[in-house]
């Protein structure tokens, strides 16, 4: 009998190459094997790591904060509390972070991934030199699922004809629902994508809401996965869009706040200070921060508002501690099942947030967040949709002043580099390995880059040095898993940079310097301030002028770690990171046309066609007939938008700026067999358009000055022959829903024009002069 040796070494692809048992002529005469494959070490733990976005440190009740909170008091009374836990100062990099274990802009991604400069900290994408949670999960026999808001691929990325390297199922992850953009509509979400493609949805249920679809989607999954396999151990990354601007919550939940924040930002921030004291969350001497002051970044006290003004930011509070409460409960869901499978005890629960409270807002607030900073205050707007704020037809923030509230004790915001920025909740829970600490605070100083070595240790999983034929960059982080069973063990985390837009820090060993930049302001010394944590958490006493050689030597560590780091180039306020882009993504202003029954086309790229530019919009008919209707081409939502559509055989292009006023422009009635519909965009400059519209050639009446849309706005890409999801025009979505367009539509045609005289496109050398001069 021929018979196939075992093992023996040859080519890899010669017959039975590296098969180690032994071959005959039968299957009853050989004797199979089988490769091995991947599997966790025997009794591996679940992990749930749930990222909350903008969620400040004392939001909470565990951790001083009046909402309400029950589940997160439950995880907390189960688990440990991390008094002194912190994240970068932005969403992004916090993600990149977490889920990699390096520095951000040592992972590719040192701000928010809507700019491409060309430098390997910006690269804004995960580097192929790190290896995620998921990924090396993965690789040792664990399911993993992600949702929620990705935020970790580049814009220009996020579009169907993209490779997908930076999406999630790409980075490790079997499965995958949510939204790749930096925020959506909780109640209409623009883009949801699941795995690799984006779905489907023309119109949500009048009840719908995001949050509760996410937690829906996260059960289903385990389910799936333990009734699969019951002996699979599943790592699931849940990182929710709330409570991210807009503000969105259910009726019911902001009812229950209604008049809870009446009080104001002062009288609250004190109480949490001092429900942070009784509860042991702060060291008592710990002293509470003055009320933000510094120069852009100041909060007016409270009793010095008009009573519209406290009528109004008490409701962008409600709304807020709604989305907040909702979350809770949607976690009291996600528990409860993991308690019904038997899976709780050993499943290890990570709770947090990506950066401390969002300034975004601004002073005043706003119920217009994608147009907010495009157009300015508007407090009589604002006044006018009070009953609307926190639904469907507005994308509300809130003042400042609350942020301020989220970060006690500390000072500042998101964004900055000083406690505010960085300082965050975090919540572990493992019922069955750390029961006797139960309820306990762990005071030492931890950092999100710790998170992936922590897990790894628990888990009895080694990283390796290189996968996929590139070697990993070494961890930033380090394991805090001697903390969690001894209060008294020290950090292995000495010493940690921060960036930020310019805000610099740099810790080391309970001492920091860093600073609070303005843009085009040199990026010297004297920016510098230095204080000593262990004594004055809150960032009070400056001592730079008292240990001038303490901050030299701190200044100058900041200085090495950003070129080890790749924190260089720093933002000097000149705006030039988000003009420069790589010559590939000049294929997106170019003409395009797209077909009735064409996926929605994505946000950024359908930008791209109208940005600061005019544009000529051009929708073919294979002949009007009286009575056809709907829309021949939608871009937007109720945040910002217009469109075309027809009724009562009249062609109305629609303008919705993105606070409630519309504006329509009639073409006239559309005659019998008409077969082209064109709008032009004409940008003459001051962030305006003037919008002509011809039928067949026909012109109209043209309508002037209407306010440009572009950044953010319209938020909501490109429909053709229908208005998707969120409605440009709310009147018309009452009447008709999407309105899809009852007549033969062949196409609708996008052709940008020259950019505005204005454009920051014709300013960029301008610009880089500008900002050079802080080089």
């Amino acid at each position: 009998m021929n018979e196939q040796s075992c093992g023996v070494e040859h080519d890899d692809l010669a017959p039975y190459a590296g098969h180690q048992g032994r071959v005959g002529r039968t299957f009853a005469g050989s004797e199979g094997w089988w490769p091995p494959r991947p599997s966790p070490p025997e009794g591996a733990p679940n992990v749930i790591v749930m990222l909350v976005d903008d969620l400040g440190y004392a939001d909470i009740g565990p951790y001083g904060g009046e909402i309400d909170t029950p589940h997160l008091d439950a995880l907390a009374a189960r688990g440990l509390r991390y008094t002194n836990f912190h994240s970068a100062p932005m969403c992004s990099p916090t993600r990149a972070a977490l889920l990699t274990g390096l520095n951000p802009h040592d992972a590719g991604v040192g701000t928010v991934p809507h700019a491409d400069p060309g430098f390997p900290g910006y690269a804004m994408e995960l580097t192929e030199h790190a290896a995620t949670i998921a990924e090396i999960l993965r690789d040792h026999g664990y399911a993993t699922m992600a949702l929620g808001k990705w935020h970790l691929t580049l814009d220009a990325l996020q579009n169907a004809a993209s490779d997908k390297r930076s999406w999630p199922c790409q980075r490790g992850f079997d499965r995958y629902y949510g939204v790749l953009d930096a925020f959506t509509n909780l109640h209409h979400p623009h883009r949801i994508v699941e795995d690799n493609h984006q779905v489907d949805v023309d119109r949500y249920p009048d009840d719908y809401f995001f949050t509760d679809d996410l937690t829906d989607r996260a059960i289903s999954m385990i389910r799936e996965v333990k009734a699969a396999n019951p002996r699979t151990p599943f790592f699931c990354y849940f990182a929710h869009a709330a409570v991210h601007a807009p503000l969105h919550a259910k009726p019911a939940d902001i009812e229950k706040y209604r008049g809870s924040y009446e009080a104001g930002w002062d009288a609250l921030r004190e109480r949490r200070y001092r429900r942070q004291l009784e509860l042991g969350v702060l060291e008592p001497g710990t002293v509470l921060a003055p009320r933000n002051a510094e120069p852009d970044n100041d909060v007016r006290p409270w009793d010095e508002l008009s009573e519209d003004e406290r009528k109004l930011f008490a409701r962008y509070m409600e709304v807020y501690a709604a989305a907040v409460d909702n979350i809770d409960q949607n976690l009291g869901r996600l528990l409860a099942e993991l308690d019904a499978l038997g899976e709780l005890d050993n499943t290890i629960v990570i709770f947090t947030s990506d950066n401390g409270a969002s300034r975004e807002g601004e002073a005043v607030g706003t119920t217009a967040y994608y147009v907010h900073l495009l157009q300015g205050d508007d407090l009589a707007a604002d006044l006018d949709r009070f009953d609307l704020i926190g639904g469907p037809r507005t994308t509300p923030h809130y003042p400042r002043g609350w942020a301020m509230l989220g970060n006690t004790p500390f000072r500042l915001y998101k964004l900055n580099t000083h406690a505010g920025g960085h300082s965050v909740p975090f919540i572990i829970s493992w019922p069955r390995m750390l029961a006797e600490q139960a309820g306990q605070l762990r005071r030492q100083y931890t950092h999100v880059t710790d998170v992936l070595p922590t897990l790894l240790e628990l888990i009895g999983i080694e990283r390796p040095e290189e996968r996929n034929g590139k070697r990993l960059k070494p961890l930033a982080g380090s394991s805090f898993a001697p903390t969690l069973r001894d209060p008294q063990a020290p950090s292995r985390h000495i010493e940690q940079h921060y960036e930020t837009f310019g805000h610099r820090g740099f810790y080391r060993e309970g001492w920091e310097v860093v600073t609070l930049h303005r843009p085009l302001t040199p990026f010297d010394d004297a920016e510098w301030e230095l204080y000593h944590l262990e004594t004055d958490p809150t960032e009070l006493n400056d001592l730079a002028s008292e240990h001038p050689d303490r901050l030299r030597e701190l200044a100058d560590a900041f200085d090495r770690a950003a070129w080890q780091f790749q924190v260089y180039p720093l933002d000097e306020g000149s705006s030039v990171k988000y003009l420069v882009r790589p010559p590939w993504v000049d294929a997106f202003a170019e003409p395009v046309t797209i077909r009735p029954g064409t996926p929605t086309l994505e946000r950024w790229r359908s930008v791209q066609l109208i940005w600061f530019r005019s544009c000529r919009i051009t929708a073919r008919l294979g002949g009007f007939r009286p009575g056809d209707r709907g829309y021949l081409v939608a871009h937007g939502d109720q945040g910002s938008g217009y469109g075309l559509y027809v009724l009562d055989d009249e062609a109305v292009f629609v303008h919705n700026d993105g606070r409630g006023r519309l504006r329509r422009l009639s073409a006239g009635e559309v005659p019998a067999g008409a077969r082209e519909i064109v709008v032009d965009l004409h940008a003459p400059g001051r962030t305006r358009w003037d919008v002509t519209v011809r039928v067949d050639g026909r012109v109209s009446s043209t309508l002037e000055g209407v306010p440009m849309l572009f950044g953010m706005a319209p938020f909501e890409g490109i429909d053709v022959g229908i208005d998707r999801r969120s409605p440009v025009a709310w009147d018309l979505y009452e009447r008709f829903g999407p309105f899809p367009f009852t007549g033969v539509l062949e196409s609708v045609r996008y052709e940008p024009g020259e950019p505005a005289p204005d454009s920051p496109q014709r300013m960029i050398d301008v610009l880089r002069e500008m900002g050079a001069r802080f080089e």
